[in-house]
């Protein structure tokens, strides 16, 4: 266990922030897969922008790279020109 104030609120910091990110992450990985399963063009693209908003917002607090929330967007792009 640590012995000073300063790290034992660190460790109380960082448990709280990575739960947040968790729930997050995971409500936008949920969503993408969500928007993957949808057959429908009309449908799809209109969840499209909200998905991308999420991913965008996770590249930018930096809960996953922006790289990947790039090429997350482009694939489901992709995908719904394809529908």
């Amino acid at each position: 266990m640590a012995n000073h104030k300063s790290s034992i609120k660190r460790i109380r910091q960082t448990e709280k922030r990575r739960l947040h990110n968790r729930y997050y992450a995971k409500t936008t990985r949920n969503a993408v897969r969500k928007l993957r399963a949808i057959s429908d063009k009309k449908e799809a693209e209109e969840l499209y922008p909200k998905v991308s908003s999420m991913l965008d917002k996770l590249a930018k607090i930096r809960v996953i790279h922006k790289n990947k929330a790039s090429n997350l967007k482009s694939k489901l792009a992709v995908y719904i020109n394809k529908l």
